[in-house]
């Protein structure tokens, strides 16, 4: 084979490798360039999460915004842009908005008041009404509250449920009811009043055989447990 021909076939054999090359590497430019992948959902997910997430699908992230959320805490994603199942091409940026979590307000000053206020006063201040329990103290009055959960002036996120601790007052004594029938009235009435019951008017009904103003009935019953406030009723022989 002559001289010019090998030249020939080897000028040709390069020129058809660097043809080859080329069409590689335009090829695979252009498969890198349209491929595509499936965005996932993000909302939830940190932003340090979701962009180790996007990392491995060749994508990027960008925080767009921050709004108030009342249910994700301040930090994590509410929303994302394209939404969770687009198909995109790789190294596309995905935008995103970070949570600023609630609606801050301050918890207002129960600690005195009376609990049938309490509704308007925690509806004003952006808070609800959680919790109550009640308890016996000398301290209080019936009604009014002692203690609060969160304190006065912490801050919290709005619609935040306020437990509150209520006085039931001083704690009564409870008392056994005696047997009062077949005694004479006047003599009872002056005994309890004496002893600051509450009794209640007299009725009457004719019995035989027994003078008048004998106890013939009475309520409570003997035996029961009553307080003072309770009312001690008589049935009496006319």
């Amino acid at each position: 084979m002559s001289i010019k021909n090998i030249l020939y076939y080897s000028f040709y054999a390069l020129l058809f490798l660097n043809i080859f090359f080329l069409s590689a590497i335009v090829s695979f430019q252009i498969t890198l360039k349209g491929e595509m992948v499936t965005l996932h959902n993000l909302v939830g997910k940190s932003l340090e999460d979701a962009k180790a997430e996007l990392l491995d699908k060749k994508l990027s992230i960008v925080q767009s915004g921050v709004l108030l959320h009342e249910s994700l805490e301040r930090g994590k994603i509410i929303h994302q842009d394209p939404p969770p199942g687009s198909k995109i091409k790789i190294n596309k940026v995905v935008k995103v908005i970070l949570s600023a979590g609630k609606e801050k307000v301050f918890v207002p000053q129960l600690v005195g008041k009376n609990l049938q206020y309490i509704s308007q006063i925690l509806k004003d201040a952006g808070l609800r009404k959680g919790k109550i329990s009640h308890v016996h103290t000398s301290k209080y009055a019936a009604g009014k509250i002692i203690a609060q959960h969160p304190l006065p002036m912490e801050e919290v996120g709005r619609d935040f449920r306020v437990s509150l601790l209520v006085s039931q007052g001083q704690k009564e004594k409870k008392y056994l009811m005696p047997d009062l029938i077949g005694k004479h009235v006047a003599k009872v009435i002056a005994k309890l009043k004496q002893m600051e019951f509450n009794v209640g008017e007299l009725s009457s009904s004719y019995y035989p055989g027994l003078d008048s103003g004998i106890i013939i009935n009475q309520s409570p019953s003997p035996g029961s447990r009553i307080q003072k406030r309770n009312l001690i009723t008589m049935e009496v022989s006319k």
